[in-house]
């Protein structure tokens, strides 16, 4: 039976990198396109540059946001808030200028704006690199003027249950494997948010219910969120902003 368009249950959107359909992925312009329209939940990836200032970057280095074969984690951030991540290969010239922004600029963004929720996940390189102390205190001494809007997360747990001891932060771990050995380690964090992505979950009933939050990435339409939120997620994530937030408010007016 197909799941009807309607949901039973409440689903938010997250917008995973901000719009970064519409827009350069982890930059300013992504992150404010998404809260025009509408979004409330916003995902970005940190990674630390080599004088360990937080910056919104996915990758370990700018070749495929700039086509420069700069490592991250060996470049300062001098550098490289000041480097051009206007993924011309996908946009050419629109957002030609936009710069690599640094966590305390997403912090400013959101700032006075208590409805915003942050999902910052820390990315493994910058663990690698510096350890987990070092990059967690990082991330949370950045984090701490609006820690109660910020929920830090990884596919690494250490990292977020540092977070966690480090500054009281909500923490959501994503799970490398939907399974029952990984199902023993969230239960005993009791995370606020579990993430997945949808391609490793079963194909059909409920998720494991907790305490948590479920939030599955990457979904493109309104039928799979749908289906989704009837097997228990709560949230979804998302690059499409645009099409998903259009699709979810015409079908919350029916």
């Amino acid at each position: 039976m197909r799941p009807s368009t309607t949901p039973s249950r409440i689903i938010h959107l997250v917008a995973h990198r901000g719009n970064a359909f519409d827009c350069p992925e982890n930059t300013l312009p992504a992150l404010q396109s998404a809260l025009e329209l509408g979004a409330r939940f916003l995902e970005i990836d940190v990674q630390l540059a080599a004088d360990c200032v937080p910056v919104v970057i996915h990758d370990p280095d700018l070749v495929r946001t700039a086509n420069r074969r700069v490592v991250v984690t060996e470049t300062d951030s001098s550098v490289l808030l000041a480097a051009e991540v206007a993924e011309r290969n996908r946009f050419g010239e629109r957002y030609a200028g936009t710069t690599l922004p640094s966590l305390a600029d997403v912090v400013a963004l959101i700032t006075g704006r208590p409805e915003v929720t942050l999902f910052v996940e820390i990315k493994a390189e910058s663990l690698v690199e510096f350890g987990h102390d070092q990059t967690v205190a990082r991330v949370v001494e950045v984090l701490r003027p609006v820690r109660t809007q910020c929920v830090v997360i990884s596919f690494d747990l250490p990292a977020v249950h540092r977070a966690r001891l480090l500054g009281g932060l909500r923490i959501g771990w994503v799970l490398p494997a939907y399974d029952d050995h990984n199902r023993l380690k969230y239960e005993a964090l009791q995370p606020e948010f579990l993430f997945c992505s949808h391609q490793r979950l079963p194909a059909a009933g409920p998720l494991w219910r907790g305490p948590w939050h479920w939030a599955i990435y990457e979904i493109r339409t309104l039928e799979h969120a749908v289906a989704l939120a009837e097997r228990g997620a709560d949230y979804i994530e998302t690059m499409a902003v645009r099409a998903m937030s259009e699709a979810m408010r015409v079908h919350a007016g029916r």
